[in-house]
């Protein structure tokens, strides 16, 4: 049995996962798909001091406080960044990160490096009435879609889940200072249908940090594979498991 702990873009909320938990339950694993600390039912904590420390610290006190240790840890988009920093607290505790059509940082850097359209969000808050809150991206024509999902009814069920971003988790830098990081394995899963115009994929390099091969996988989906192509994603992470 493995453990899987599946980290939210930003905006989404824990529900995003709902239709890949059962089927990684179902071949006997552990899963947790929590909310990060201002959306789904922490959506009342949100505020404009949550930032991308805030949600490392998310992630890191689940896996501290439930001791779950050979842990396969997937962040999606912006909780690339997430994933990167509570790895480098816990090292230990961590089998494999999974970056899921997500931003890949450096010691560091913020969301606004790592992925510079992000500066326009950050610009677009300061000028907002709240001067902090980022509002979802908006729905473009298929086969962008909301966040690449189409379909009409998932479109709808999508909405019920998004919440404002505070401009603080694009904000705050990555900290990969561990050198024990370096040694845990990846793997990069590419969303590669309807990315919107802007969006600037890093190239992965041809080898890990810890000297093995990149082992990069594709699914011809849009951004939110975990609610367009739930089984085919399931697939590729229990390979892992």
């Amino acid at each position: 049995m493995s453990t899987y702990l599946l980290v939210h873009g930003a905006w989404h909320s824990g529900q995003c996962w709902e239709r890949v938990v059962p089927l990684l339950e179902s071949a006997g694993h552990r899963v947790a798909a929590p909310s990060l600390t201002g959306y789904g039912d922490k959506a009342h904590l949100l505020g404009p001091e949550v930032g991308l420390d805030t949600h490392v610290e998310d992630i890191v006190g689940l896996i501290t406080q439930e001791d779950l240790t050979d842990v396969i840890l997937v962040g999606h988009s912006y909780a690339g960044l997430v994933i990167s920093s509570a790895a480098n607290q816990v090292p230990e505790r961590i089998a494999h990160l999974v970056y899921l059509d997500a931003m890949v940082p450096q010691d560091g850097e913020s969301a606004a490096d790592v992925q510079p359209v992000t500066r326009a969000l950050i610009d677009r808050a300061a000028r907002s009435g709240s001067g902090w809150r980022v509002p979802p991206l908006p729905e473009l024509p298929p086969p962008a879609g909301l966040f690449g999902v189409t379909d009409p009814a998932d479109v709808a069920w999508l909405r019920t889940m998004l919440s404002d971003q505070p401009v603080c988790c694009l904000q705050q830098p990555v900290r990969l200072d561990n050198p024990a990081v370096n040694t845990i394995p990846r793997t990069h899963i590419h969303c590669t249908v309807g990315v919107p115009e802007g969006i600037v994929r890093r190239p992965v390099p041809e080898t890990q940090p810890n000297g093995t091969p990149a082992q990069v996988w594709e699914l011809a989906t849009g951004h939110d594979c975990m609610i367009t192509m739930p089984v085919e994603l399931s697939e590729l992470l229990l390979k892992l498991g």
